[in-house]
């Protein structure tokens, strides 16, 4: 190992440390400390050897292998920030990136993986989640990641494989699983869906659990078959890279002129929007979330049965549902 090569591994090391206790002091994995440990142990930079950062000139480009010593300080420091990292984009669109990493912390303590377990991950990205994955697990043959895109899922192939880990990756359609590989015990999605695809059921044990983000939240269901599972969101937002394949559903306008200031800036009222689009037009809705106090993504589920979705408000049985694409 060269000079350069030691001075970026030091600074990586210190650097992944620093937001390990990062996202220490935030409590995101206090339910779950195994977790810490796989964070610490990954290294990062290895999954972003370059990524793209916006600036008043457009996309500013990190490179880890710059001849310039301070360009490839700052790549190694971006590369352990607490942020998304934009890895890929085609057209000046965003088709890929590494998510943020307390988020990646709070979405695999809620995943609640037990020893043993079977993991599906959809959506690669760079791999680094497949590696946090096989990490916890110790054996990369639980854990399968899949992407539509084969220069993706090459890429994560060799990112996965220089940091030491071997989770089985997959080019396809995530929203039809992998059913080779099944049965699944869980399943997270890393990019974000418009419904919960039929064969994630089909695949899994009963009582398996599915983390996917789904309207700007994350929906953590239990699956009771292949064709009944029942879950709620979780507090707080979040914000992915749309699925591309089947699964994706073309985006869609939501018009918020003439509603009172308040429904605006309001972004808990946007997530009401997102999940009732089709059903609730912009003042019928707003209408209902005054209602009911402005709830927020908590009070929120998704019940999946005979290949129908709903959503629904406070309790599943309750006067507030709407189909779900």
């Amino acid at each position: 190992m060269g000079a350069h090569d030691t001075e970026i591994e030091a600074l990586a090391d210190a650097a992944r440390a620093a937001l390990v206790r990062e996202i220490d002091a935030d409590g995101a994995w206090a339910a779950d400390p195994v977790w810490r440990e796989a964070f610490a142990a990954v290294p990062r930079h290895l999954f972003v050897p370059y990524y793209y950062v916006a600036g008043a000139r457009g996309y500013e480009r990190r490179w880890g292998e710059s001849t310039d010593r301070e360009a490839r300080e700052r790549w190694v420091r971006g590369a352990y920030a607490d942020e998304p990292l934009a890895t890929r984009l085609r057209d000046g669109e965003l088709v890929s990136s590494s998510s943020q990493p307390s988020l990646m912390a709070r979405m695999l303590v809620a995943l609640r993986v037990e020893d043993g377990d079977r993991v599906l991950e959809v959506g690669a990205g760079t791999g680094y989640n497949a590696a946090l994955l096989a990490h916890r697990l110790g054996a990369g043959d639980l854990v399968t990641t899949v992407d539509l895109e084969p220069e993706i899922t090459e890429s994560a192939r060799q990112h996965l494989a220089a940091a030491g880990y071997h989770p089985v990756v997959v080019t396809g359609d995530g929203a039809r699983g992998v059913p080779e590989r099944a049965p699944f015990d869980r399943i997270i999605a890393t990019c974000e869906l418009p419904t919960v695809p039929r064969a994630w059921l089909a695949q899994c044990r009963p009582g398996a659990r599915v983390l996917t983000p789904l309207a700007t939240g994350l929906l953590a269901l239990t699956v009771r078959d292949a064709e009944h599972a029942e879950g709620r969101f979780l507090p707080g937002g979040a914000f992915f890279v749309p699925l591309r394949g089947e699964g994706r559903a073309e985006p869609e306008g939501v018009r918020l002129a003439g509603l009172p200031g308040r429904a605006r800036r309001q972004e808990p009222f946007r997530f009401l929007l997102a999940l009732t689009r089709g059903t609730l037009g912009p003042r019928e809705a707003y209408a209902l979330w005054e209602r009911e106090g402005g709830p927020d993504r908590g009070r929120y589920g998704v019940t999946v049965a005979g290949g129908h979705a709903r959503a629904w408000l406070d309790d599943p049985q309750g006067p507030y549902a709407w189909p779900l694409p």
